[in-house]
């Protein structure tokens, strides 16, 4: 057990460090090299992804006896992978049993546990690209990046936030206090950090480890046991985070069922179950926003963390670079297929127009000129498929099929060439009146947005910040040659509580969310309650127990 706190010490040390002056580090490197993974790490991931495919899934863990689960690929193969079932009752008693052991170890013995197992699952990053590839549809590379080191920095900040307010607990200490002219009053003050219980993390299916982790590791680190129920389309990447990190826990002298993992089917869930069981004391939870008022309503009494949807917004009032401006835009209305919770749904422009580096441009110039860079961006079938990756569910695609009634379609959706047997669409962009709030005030989930005719900048930014602060938002951004009008946005989105990026034109873009520095959700929008990651994140999934005695004379 030191020995993997010793091994990984550094590591989170600049971890700590990092959390606090919010500059940029990585501890995991996000470029898929045979340099720095191995030379035959990227066909050993893949021959491992392969040898999966079509077997049980081997997982040493309780179980009722029986296999479970069904993931299909979005890019059209069956996975043909089962996973030993386990009932709720099953997974918490067990849970339960293990938590003794582990909730008595110090914080630095959970903290090694933790850093070994984000190691072992960095050193297989390839493995879990193509596990997180097919069952979310993201293409190789995004899955690579945030399926994989991405992810795992999420959950090294959770670790290192847990890790930091733990310590600021000492073991113990020798109270004094005066009493003038008599002897002192002197205790021994003894502090144990108290875990809440077993914590569920309901995993999602679009982005299985990036959304997971964090709570995942921030409930280990703090000495809860963990039941892992991932989505019933994306079991896969989950599995082998359970199977890795049972590994370890084992290697370090722990009993292995910390960490459990409750795979379902959407014909048989267990969530609900799991959700009210009355020892589980903490869920992470990351899905729509009607689950998540399920979990809330009906999770009386539990610490409940939520990522859930939002209606995220762009304020177009003026640019120094029209040809940067909707380049950025237009790649991040198609990173993915806009299936990311940070991506842009709407884009208000000042029905007079804006004025930009090339001169005034009306509203229809600027909507075509969106249209026209997505058109470059999409315009090679092997770059459209890197950058738009699958659609993970039928429900999305039937999303896009609907929407065509809710504005005037400027911009089709269409299947991509070449990605025969797997879902895709282009993105759908519609243009609309800002009256029409019926049509942009709900979440569409996926390729879909609108850009929304406002009578002017003002209007533009009270809509956009309206919106997130009622619906929710999880990310907002700002086009504006005029420090005035940044002021106000940047006064109504903090008011809202959603993150406010100014003037992205270069490689930089509002879908990305950087661990250590940037914080996820801010919990003070219906987009969630949480975020990922910050000290209310981790501080409450402990409490503290003490015990003091007085000295002998």
């Amino acid at each position: 057990m030191a020995g993997f706190f010793d091994r990984h010490k550094a590591t989170l040390d600049k971890a700590v460090e990092t959390i606090r002056s919010r500059g940029y580090w990585s501890a995991y490197p996000e470029i898929p090299s045979g340099k720095v993974y191995g030379e035959t790490a990227k066909e050993d991931g893949e021959a491992a992804f392969k040898a999966l495919v079509g077997q049980p899934f081997e997982l040493d863990q309780p179980t009722s006896g029986g296999r479970t689960g069904h993931e299909i690929s979005p890019y059209g193969l069956d996975l043909g992978i089962s996973y030993p079932a386990i009932t709720p009752d099953m997974a918490v008693a067990a849970a339960k049993d293990a938590m003794r052991g582990w909730a008595r170890a110090t914080p630095e013995a959970r903290a090694g546990v933790c850093l070994e197992i984000l190691a072992r699952i960095n050193a297989q990053s390839f493995l879990f690209a193509h596990a997180v590839m097919h069952t979310s549809g993201q293409a190789f590379m995004m899955a690579f990046q945030a399926g994989g080191p991405h992810a795992q920095d999420r959950g090294l900040e959770a670790v290192a936030y847990a890790y930091d307010e733990m310590s600021r607990i000492p073991d113990h200490v020798r109270w004094e206090k005066p009493q003038g002219p008599k002897d002192p009053l002197v205790l021994d003050k003894q502090f144990r950090i108290v875990p809440r219980g077993p914590a569920l993390v309901i995993g999602c299916a679009t982005f299985p480890t990036w959304n997971s982790y964090p709570g995942l590791f921030a409930s280990l680190a703090t000495g809860n046991p963990v039941i892992v129920k991932p989505h019933p389309g994306a079991i896969l990447p989950l599995a082998l985070t359970v199977r890795i990190g049972r590994e370890v826990l084992a290697e370090a002298g722990f009993d292995p069922n910390v960490l459990l993992l409750a795979a379902d089917t959407a014909e048989a869930p267990v969530t609900k179950e799991l959700a009210t069981h009355p020892d589980v004391a903490i869920i992470d939870f990351t899905g729509s926003p009607a689950f998540g008022a399920w979990v809330r309503e009906n999770a009386k009494g539990k610490l409940v963390y939520t990522e859930e949807a939002g209606v995220n917004s762009i304020v177009v009032t003026g640019t120094e670079s029209l040809r940067g401006m909707a380049g950025n835009i237009a790649f991040s209305l198609s990173l993915y297929s806009g299936q990311m919770c940070t991506a842009p749904q709407n884009i208000y422009v000042p029905r007079e127009g804006i004025e930009t580096d090339e001169g005034h441009k009306s509203f229809d110039e600027v909507a075509g000129a969106i249209r026209t860079a997505m058109d470059k961006l999409l315009g090679d079938p092997q770059r459209a498929a890197g950058v738009l990756g699958a659609v993970q569910s039928d429900a999305t695609l039937k999303r896009v099929a609907d929407a065509h009634k809710l504005g005037t379609v400027l911009r089709e959706s269409s299947t991509v060439e070449g990605m025969d047997g797997a879902r895709s669409a282009t993105p759908l962009m519609l243009t609309v009146d800002a009256r029409d709030e019926a049509a942009y005030l709900e979440e569409r989930f996926g390729p879909i947005s609108f850009v929304i005719a406002t009578d002017g900048s003002d209007d533009a930014i009270a809509r956009a910040s309206a919106s997130a602060k009622t619906k929710g938002a999880i990310t907002a951004a700002l086009y504006a040659t005029r420090e005035d009008v940044i002021d106000k946005a940047a006064d109504a989105f903090a008011d809202a509580g959603v993150a406010l990026s100014v003037n992205l034109t270069g490689g930089i873009f509002v879908n990305q969310s950087a661990a250590f520095s940037d914080y996820h959700v801010t919990g003070a929008n219906p987009a969630g309650n949480a975020c990922l990651c910050d000290s209310a994140f981790v501080a409450n999934r402990f409490r503290v127990a003490a015990m003091r005695r007085p000295v002998a004379a």
